[in-house]
């Protein structure tokens, strides 16, 4: 069983830790955290997945044993419910970006302005609870994208990253997606519906 000492690690680092091992193919996870925001993610993942899960309190933390089931249940967005505290506005703000540019006009000018907004957004003080990527918007995203480190920024500060399926599938570009998770438009609607505030880019 492979073991992931994910102790000490700010969030959301445990729980994507536990999903780049799920992704590799493990079926069996031994998973230590020492606070219950990790525990409680970690478990809302694997509920996403369909998969068993169990915890033990340990010194100063918690063992979770998580087993693949041949049949479960799974969520259409595996990272659905996970959360992080305090770095996000308190508010639920969603970045719905549907271009790979910025403005109308000069596509040059929409480029430069892209990427400084991403750099100014990963300075600030405050960033919004999530970014869904549409349209052309998943290609920054996606492998070659200058903006790939910028958005690995945010998600490790805990940013909810989620990209159309069904933009990456017209663009071909589902097997190069680096950053963030798919979803699906009633996942999106779902979000847009239910956020404080819609902040379209």
């Amino acid at each position: 069983m492979e073991q992931i000492d994910a102790r000490g690690k700010p969030c959301p680092q445990p729980v994507v830790l536990t999903k780049k091992a799920i992704d590799a193919g493990a079926t069996a996870l031994e998973v230590l955290v020492d606070n219950p925001q990790a525990r409680d993610n970690v478990l809302q993942l694997a509920r996403n997945l369909g998969w068993q899960a169990e915890v033990q309190e340990t010194d100063g933390g918690y063992r979770l044993v998580l087993q693949k089931r041949d049949e479960g249940e799974k969520a259409a967005d595996p990272m659905a419910g996970i959360t992080c505290p305090g770095e996000r506005d308190s508010n639920r703000t969603v970045l719905l970006l549907t271009s790979n540019t910025m403005g109308r006009g000069s596509e040059e000018l929409g480029q430069i302005l892209i990427r400084s907004f991403f750099y100014t957004l990963v300075e600030a003080e405050k960033i919004p609870s999530a970014l869904y990527l549409v349209n052309s918007g998943v290609k920054i995203a996606c492998e070659g994208s200058e903006l790939l480190d910028h958005l690995q920024a945010l998600a490790e500060r805990g940013m909810e990253i989620r990209v159309c399926g069904t933009c990456l599938d017209y663009f071909q570009l589902k097997e190069k997606l680096k950053v963030g998770q798919v979803t699906n438009m009633y996942a999106i609607w779902d979000a847009l519906a239910q956020a404080d505030k819609v902040i379209p880019l």
